[in-house]
Order: C-alpha cells, then sequence, then structure tokens
C-alpha cells in the first residue's frame, strides 16, 4: 500500500490523524520514530531551514517540492505538504500537483493568498477573491486524475474577514472538489469551535504553540469532528531553542553537552545508521 492510499484509507474509515509538523528531513524522521500516523512539511519550517528566512513567500515551487521529496524519502509515513498558493496560474497549480505526485506526498493544500503569501498567522494577509480560490482547486483536482494525492482546500480569510467570510470560502472549495478543507490562522479556542461547528465534512486544524487554540488537546480536536490535527511549528521552535541554548552554554563555559541533548549512539538510531552500514557490508564495503 502507498503512502499516499495510506492517508486516503485513514480519511475513508473516518480515522483520526495528529501530524506534527517537521522542518527537514531528520525532524520527520523524528516524527515517525515516536509513531505518529503521518508528518506534516512546514513552510515555515522549510523556509527556515533552507534560507533562515522568514515565510513571506520566498521558496520557490521548486524549492519546495525538493523539500518535500526529501521528507518522503526519509520516512515510512504519510507526508503532508505546504504547496502555497500553487506558485501561478492554473498552469503552474497543476504543474505543482504532478511534481508533488512524483515525489509522493500524500496531501498538499493550496491556499487562497495574492503572492507573494506570508504566514497565515500574521497580519497583512490579502486574499484573492474567493472565485479565484475556487479555481486553483479546479485545477489541482483535474491535474491529479486519477492519482492518490488528497487535495486540501486552504482559507487565509478567518483573521483578515472572520469567520463568516472564512466559512463560507471553506464551503465553496469543497464544493471545488477538495478532499478537505483547512481554515488557517487560528488564534483562539473559541475560533476553533466555531470552524467545528459550521464547517461540514472532512477538515484540517493547525494549531501554533503560544496561542490559546493550541491549548486544546489532541482529545479535544479529535472529538470537534476534526480529520486531521496539525502541529506546525512544535519541533521547529523546540529545537530552535534548545539549540540556541546549548550554544549559549558552549559560549559563557567553554563546554559542550549537557541538557537534554541525544547521545551519539541515540542520534545513529534515528538516522538508521546500522541499516545502512549492513547494506554497504552486504556489498563488499
Amino acid at each position: 500500500m502507498t503512502r499516499e492510499n495510506m492517508l486516503r484509507t485513514r480519511l475513508d474509515k473516518g480515522l483520526f490523524t495528529v501530524a506534527p509538523g517537521a522542518p527537514d528531513a531528520l525532524t520527520a524522521r523524528l516524527v515517525q520514530g515516536q509513531g505518529f500516523d503521518a508528518v506534516y512539511m512546514t513552510g515555515l519550517g522549510a523556509t527556515a531551514v533552507r534560507l533562515g528566512k522568514p515565510d513571506l513567500g520566498l521558496m520557490t515551487q521548486t524549492e519546495m517540492a525538493d523539500h518535500a521529496r526529501a521528507m518522503v524519502r526519509a520516512v515510512d509515513i504519510p507526508v503532508i505538504a505546504d504547496a502555497d498558493t500553487g506558485y501561478g496560474g492554473a498552469l503552474n497549480v497543476a504543474r505543482t500537483v504532478e511534481e508533488y505526485m512524483q515525489g509522493g506526498v500524500a496531501a498538499l493544500h493550496i491556499e487562497d493568498q495574492l503572492s507573494p503569501k506570508r504566514c497565515g498567522q500574521l497580519s497583512g494577509v490579502r486574499l484573492v477573491a474567493a472565485e479565484e480560490g475556487a479555481h486553483r482547486l479546479k485545477a489541482a483536482v483535474e491535474a491529479r486524475g486519477t492519482g492518490d494525492i488528497l487535495i486540501i482546500g486552504r482559507t487565509d480569510a478567518l483573521q483578515p474577514l472572520g469567520i463568516d467570510e472564512a466559512v463560507a470560502r471553506a464551503a465553496r472549495y469543497q464544493d471545488a472538489g477538495t478532499d478537505l478543507v483547512f481554515v488557517d490562522g487560528v488564534k483562539t479556542r473559541a475560533e476553533v469551535e466555531a470552524i467545528a461547528r459550521r464547517v461540514e465534512g472532512p477538515k484540517v486544524l493547525s494549531l501554533v504553540d503560544g496561542t490559546d487554540a493550541a491549548s486544546l488537546s489532541v482529545e479535544d480536536v479529535q472529538g470537534m469532528g476534526f480529520s486531521i490535527v496539525m502541529y506546525a511549528v512544535t519541533t521547529l521552535f523546540t529545537a530552535a531553542q534548545a539549540s540556541a541554548t546549548a550554544l549559549s552554554r558552549l559560549k559563557s563555559t567553554g563546554l559542550a553537552g549537557g541538557g537534554d541533548a541525544l547521545t551519539y549512539a541515540e542520534f545513529c538510531d534515528v538516522v538508521d545508521l546500522a541499516a545502512h552500514q549492513a547494506f554497504a557490508h552486504r556489498h563488499g564495503e
């Protein structure tokens, strides 16, 4: 069974999926190692680790597709990937879907922001008309053809235009043929509750550390009827803080290590060193 089918099968069976975010392939392996059913390739994380810059639409389609492909190769669980705005018109959207399918991505989401887009948690988000957002998604659905990849219609209307417009766009994007819809930019528990109550059908929620909404437990979210919950920045923010702390300790004391760092042996387990060495030994290396 392909990874794409694994995620689709979970959706068809009504199974709830928790997908922590991963900014890179190494973190994706950590997510898999903890037994999660899927991993989310966050655009914010990809931009941070590849460019060291904020999520302001700086990554190109080819960079994002390459990043997704590397993550897919690193794990055996389904990868849900950010595809931003689709990177242009209908033909660009079609190519994006094709590239992500060829890379083995299980699901992608396309949003209704104007280009250049920005992180949905930031102020100043600008949207295309709902009709154009629907056209992007119709192009994505048609480009998929008989492929297994799930198409997620994302709207960023919540913060700039309010819950009524976000709900209306979600319904419109469902009518465009998407498999799931995703209202992004959620900051409060009340917003999550409103989405759960007013958006019908399979839906995705993204919880961002430090917001009121993030105080909801996995069980809370599942009970509200969401199909997938993603924790886009949990590993990214935690890893950045851990690295900053370790570097501060090294600078101030002149000593490396300490804290909650992995041992060398534990790190080798994460990257599956033993399996790679065994393969090489079987072939005379």
